[in-house]
């Protein structure tokens, strides 16, 4: 933890995720000189940032329009140059999307509208161009192919990014340090003290929508997380996937589905699952209960009569809790895999997702709230490792009023 005794800063920062990191970049290249990123962690990564998948999206999903639609192909560009540039673990081995089912062939055509639009790259493929890729991948009659995606290592880019960050002596962090209220206007209570700030950016992640409530924005959001789980190819089997293959999602909900990912050192991962669950840091098996609990339980609850899409994931995802109803899944991509492939990880994370709690919704975009001189972003769901650098750019327009 450091030892700097925070008083005052031009820019405070709260979390040190990829979204804090990328927008204090934004910053000193604008000329910010005096920036304090405060992080309730010990270290970087230790929550979304650090526990995805790796994958750098390529834009193919998001609604047009969206910020997430928006941000994906340039910051899929800007991430892969910098590892490029920095020396940084970079494998572009690309991805296929492939119908699980014979129902979801007809959603490809909406997928590569949704890619067009935002001028992310991808073909239409038949059988045969799909095998080349992916060789025991199932063999249905069209999948899309996806050239730019791609697989870094995030805990190593947040690494380098913190390094870059300090050596240009603008920018301090201080660990340990968890944002608590707000005492005035312009400065913030921590649980290091009071830090006076001239402006601050909200990137705290799962715990966004409670700083934001400090300033008295975003209450018709509630959170309700969902936790990912992972089951990997034991290395024996690992050459059954050579890049990514993803299914077709249910575009009604923000969730990809169950897929492959060879990862950085790979490790072949199959998932993952979107359990919702009653904890936003609920990694375990309910590790994470408090008062909230009850209240999490109470919107699962009402979402699950509310809202058909939820409550249809909710009950499909909770099965995948058993190895067998996710092996029965994944078979939809790669025909060949028995029940003996594969072999427990510890790897999880959580998706803190929010829900618009007026209409009932999940919310399917990054969210950003500027409120004189703060500006807060809720909901940076996926991909928001990838659209971070292009991402920051924005928010930071937004935050200088240049919007």
């Amino acid at each position: 933890m450091s030892t700097h005794k925070a008083e005052g800063c031009e820019v405070l920062i709260v979390g040190a995720g990829i979204t804090g990191l990328a927008a204090a970049r934004e910053l000193v290249s604008r000329g910010a000189d005096d920036i304090l990123i405060i992080e309730k962690e010990q270290g970087l990564g230790a929550h979304a940032s650090g526990r995805n998948s790796g994958v750098l999206h390529a834009g193919i999903y998001y609604s047009p329009g969206t910020n997430r639609a928006r941000f994906c192909v340039e910051g899929n560009r800007l991430m892969k140059e910098y590892c490029r540039e920095r020396g940084l673990t970079l494998k572009e081995t690309g991805k296929v999307i492939v119908p699980d089912t014979d129902e979801k062939e007809e959603a490809l055509d909406e997928l590569k509208r949704r890619a067009d639009s935002s001028g992310a790259r991808s073909y239409l493929i038949d059988t045969k161009e799909l095998l080349d890729i992916e060789p025991h991948a199932a063999p249905r009659e069209r999948a899309l192919y996806s050239p730019d995606t791609a697989v870094v290592d995030p805990v190593q880019i947040l690494g380098e990014m913190k390094r870059e960050l300090e050596e240009g002596g603008r920018v301090r962090f201080l660990f340990g340090t968890s944002f608590v209220s707000l005492a005035g206007t312009g400065t913030a209570v921590t649980s290091a003290g009071n830090i006076r700030f001239a402006k601050l950016v909200n990137a705290a992640g799962t715990f966004a929508d409670r700083v934001a409530g400090a300033f008295g924005i975003g209450g018709s959001y509630r959170v309700l997380p969902f936790k990912g789980t992972y089951k990997k190819l034991k290395k024996e089997k690992s050459y059954l996937v050579r890049g990514n293959i993803y299914p077709v999602p249910d575009l009604r909900n923000p969730f990809l589905g169950v897929h492959f990912t060879r990862s950085v050192r790979d490790d072949v991962y199959i998932g993952p699952t979107a359990i919702p669950v009653l904890g936003r840091e609920e990694y375990g098996f309910m590790d994470d209960l408090s008062l909230e609990s009850l209240s999490i339980l109470y919107r699962e609850g009402v979402l699950f009569f509310a809202n058909d899409a939820f409550r249809g994931a909710a009950l499909t995802e909770i099965r995948k809790y058993s190895a067998r109803n996710l092996l029965k899944e994944a078979r939809g991509l790669l025909p060949g895999l028995g029940i003996d492939d594969i072999e427990d990880t510890p790897k999880s994370g959580i998706r803190p997702q929010l829900v618009d709690w007026d209409t009932k919704k999940l919310v399917t975009d990054f969210v950003v709230i500027r409120d004189g001189g703060s500006i807060h972003i809720l909901n940076a769901i996926s991909p928001a490792f990838t659209c971070s650098m292009a991402f920051a750019r924005y928010t930071v327009d937004t935050l200088l009023g240049h919007t």
